[in-house]
């Protein structure tokens, strides 16, 4: 099993990478670590919070594709109808842009951390993009 650290605002979490449901997705992003970006708040979804990637094409179709994550999970949508993102769900989310609803590949789950998933969520929402670091766990 493959853990990821991540640093996202104060908090600190730890993920396991889906590497049975999605192997494509989690080959793709462990490429990239150490990974580091801004995450904001969602516009159509929910309780979530999202990076996006505008026409970035990581060469992904789809696996493991859900547009209902649950709290703790992280999707890469690879872009067609809407712009390639990862969005992280921290509450109740249908996964959504406004071109409708979307279905993106759930490659990573939050293990431990999980308690300031609402915490994040809700500083994302009141005080703007937060910094976001993925980094491989040794």
């Amino acid at each position: 099993m493959t853990l990821l650290h991540i640093k996202a605002g104060p908090f600190d979490f730890e993920a396991r990478l889906e590497q049975e449901a999605a192997p494509k997705t989690c080959e793709r992003f462990l490429s990239l670590l150490p990974y580091e970006q801004r995450i904001i708040h969602v516009r159509w979804s929910g309780e979530g919070c999202w990076i996006p990637l505008g026409s970035t094409d990581f060469g992904l179709g789809f696996e493991n594709a859900t547009s209902y994550p649950a709290p703790g999970q992280f999707l890469l949508y690879p872009g067609g109808f809407s712009e390639t993102e990862l969005l992280l769900a921290y509450g109740g989310v249908r996964f959504a842009s406004r071109m409708g609803q979307l279905a993106g590949n759930h490659f990573l789950t939050i293990s431990k951390g999980q308690e300031n998933l609402l915490a994040l969520g809700t500083k994302v929402l009141w005080e703007g993009a937060q910094d976001i670091l993925f980094e491989r766990l040794e």
